[in-house]
């Protein structure tokens, strides 16, 4: 199975234990005390990295559109976070024990996670297809994690081997579904497979839109070694994407039904546990007689059935016993024992 280490130790591997992301976006509307009231319910909730944005008004839109959208601008200068702020946040969470990332929309908001040393440098999908942007940041050689949003199979092809080419083999692509919510007959979870058949070097991973926990636990099911879910205190209030963020308390319990299922998965090795070994005796039937058989009786198919407890002979012995003589009276509806046998 593939497999990457993360600049903190961190192993994302496919069918491994699930590495959980939790995407604040902007529901912290550039505030950095409510960014680490979010940093620290994330970790409560058991997420394993907290991560942000490092987009400004400059790296995320043109002239050309805040000219069309004039309001867009204040929006989004409103929402977005310093890089003084997001080293604070980075502190805080190496204070408390949880990850930090972020995901950069230039090459200087690059260069500031590298110089972080973050566990990895997050991808948007929207770059997906800026593949000279993608090899400014695979040289880097840290650890990357590219959502696939709104990508056919030969764009990704072509940004795994932009990465590739660098010598970064540091790579988790995570299928996505660049739709807020999406519905569910759109979500199409069959993706990871396929990503796995297509990039088998690559641990696969799923950034998810949708609403609740079911789809995030079928994508384990899966073999999905990341899950990235947005993250917000109060979906109530207004936000980028607020709307379809998890509160602290569903996303706890997207952990828990995560890892429940990661752990319900087991091995393609069949293994009957000791537990379910001890059943057999009050499950499984043994041999009876299927009527009175006398001592001397030869034993045929028709004298024999079989009935709960397992403790007795196993029915499976049957066709050997038949032809055999009793050296016993047998009552009927009762265990015929190996010492019932002549040998």
């Amino acid at each position: 199975m593939a497999a990457i280490t993360l600049n903190n130790g961190h192993v994302v591997s496919d069918y491994g234990v699930p590495y959980f992301i939790a995407e604040v976006n902007s529901s912290h509307n550039g505030n950095l005390e409510r960014a680490k009231e979010m940093i620290s319910a994330a970790k409560q909730a058991g997420a394993d990295c907290v991560k942000f944005q490092s987009w400004t008004a400059d790296t995320l839109y043109s002239k050309s559109y805040y000219d069309a959208n004039p309001i867009a601008k204040r929006m989004v200068t409103r929402f977005s976070m310093s890089p003084e702020d997001l080293r604070e946040c980075a502190a805080y969470c190496a204070e408390l024990g949880v990850g930090f990332s972020s995901t950069p929309y230039s090459k200087a908001e690059v260069d500031f996670l590298a110089e972080l040393n973050v566990p990895f440098i997050k991808v948007a999908s929207m770059d997906l297809n800026n593949y000279p942007y993608l090899e400014y940041i695979a040289k880097k050689q840290m650890p990357i994690i590219l959502s696939t949003g709104m990508a056919d199979m030969e764009e990704i092809e072509k940004a795994v081997q932009t990465i590739a080419a660098t010598g970064n083999d540091k790579l988790c692509l995570l299928h996505c579904v660049s739709i807020y919510p999406p519905d569910n007959s759109i979500i199409n979870l069959n993706q990871i497979s396929a990503l796995r058949e297509k990039f088998p070097r690559y641990p696969i991973g799923y950034s998810d839109h949708s609403l609740g926990v079911e789809v995030p636990s079928a994508a384990i099911a899966l073999g999905a070694g990341v899950i990235e879910k947005h993250f917000t205190l109060d979906k109530s209030k207004m936000g980028w994407d607020n709307g379809m963020a998890m509160e602290p308390d569903e996303f706890a319990k997207l952990v828990e039904c995560c890892k429940n299922v990661q752990t319900a998965m087991g091995s393609k090795e069949r293994i009957v546990p000791e537990a379910e070994l001890k059943q057999r005796a009050n499950m499984r039937r043994s041999i009876i007689a299927a009527s009175d058989l006398p001592k001397g009786k030869v034993l045929e198919f028709a004298d024999m059935d079989a009935k709960r407890p397992g403790t007795g002979l196993p029915p499976e012995m049957m066709a050997r016993l038949v032809g055999k003589r009793l050296t016993s009276d047998i009552e009927k509806d009762t265990l015929i024992n190996a010492e019932d046998i002549e040998d």
